[in-house]
């Protein structure tokens, strides 16, 4: 390495650690500088959703919502990042900082949907679904947390090689594409199951004889998993882009496609509460249409 490169590799370097102001030609981790004004307004949203959904939960005594206040909290660390690199658009750990829980975040939300379908099985009958309830949440969750292990060790792979002069980022971020392939391909298996729970209780005519809470709570949850799904497809293609891919260097797509799907996966739970919403039991009427649709089954 001659001289003038090794000078611009150390003061690249350098523009990582600290706070430093966007310099012109200079170019960012992102391929851009972020923007303040989303930042700020993320975290508010983020923030709000989370101390409702406590209250929520608190009020309703609906523990397992807290996945819903981890993931809102996580959010918040995200864009808090996204931020501090707005106003130090170099520094490093802002960057691995928003990166690294960005991703984990929608991870809490698709936790607490595999849980709300295990409750609408429990609650519907066991022949709404191709799976026990309790299968959701283990199989769905563990291949979460297999494809996180996978983006985290690409990350970390992405990471080294970017803070080395000449450094290949491409191992990494092959790897990283690998961890979301996984994880998109893992939510397409939940959605098609989730679909066939909806077909089964159209066939048995279960939610036409609920006319009540459960299918607003319903709908709120086919449009939460419609929001993780599409971030999902987001994210998949940005990183298959590389690091310097259209999308991943344009914000826009970032805030439309990631921020704000994520906010109204979320925040859709605390219009439509499970807590509020999903009774313990089904109704009398319920089991009237269930024994009418096996009277009619048996002719």
């Amino acid at each position: 390495m001659n001289s003038t490169l090794a000078a611009e590799y150390a003061f690249r370097a350098s523009l990582r650690d600290g706070c430093h102001a966007y310099v012109e030609g200079y170019g960012t981790s992102y391929g851009y500088r972020p923007s303040l004004a989303a930042g700020i307004v993320f975290c508010v949203l983020f923030g709000v959703s989370m101390l409702a959904h406590m209250v929520q939960m608190v009020w309703k005594r609906t523990w397992w919502c807290s996945v819903f206040v981890l993931g809102c909290a996580t959010e918040v660390l995200g864009w808090a990042g996204r931020t501090w690199s707005a106003e130090c658009p170099y520094n490093s750990t802002a960057f691995l900082m928003q990166i690294s829980t960005l991703i984990i975040a929608p991870t809490f939300f698709t936790a607490g949907i595999y849980v709300l379908l295990g409750r609408f099985i429990s609650l519907l009958g066991r022949e709404t679904s191709m799976l026990r309830p309790k299968l959701y949440l283990w199989i769905f969750v563990t291949c979460d947390i297999v494809s996180l292990v996978v983006q985290a060790i690409g990350g970390g792979l992405a990471s080294m090689a970017y803070n080395e002069a000449n450094g290949d980022t491409a191992p990494g971020t092959h790897t990283m594409v690998a961890g979301i392939v996984f994880q998109l391909a893992s939510i397409t298996v939940f959605v098609l199951l989730a679909a066939d729970f909806v077909r089964r209780t159209l066939r048995l005519r279960l939610l036409q004889s609920m006319t009540g809470s459960v299918v607003p709570l319903l709908g709120a949850m086919i449009l939460s998993v419609v929001c993780i799904y599409i971030r999902s497809i987001y994210r998949t293609i940005e990183l298959s882009q590389g690091w310097s891919g259209y999308l991943i260097t344009h914000e826009v797509y970032f805030i439309a496609l990631d921020g704000a799907m994520m906010v109204i996966a979320v925040g859709v739970f605390n219009v439509f509460h499970p807590g509020w919403l999903l009774p313990k039991t089904a109704p009398k009427a319920f089991h009237r249409e269930i024994n009418s649709f096996d009277m009619e089954e048996r002719r």
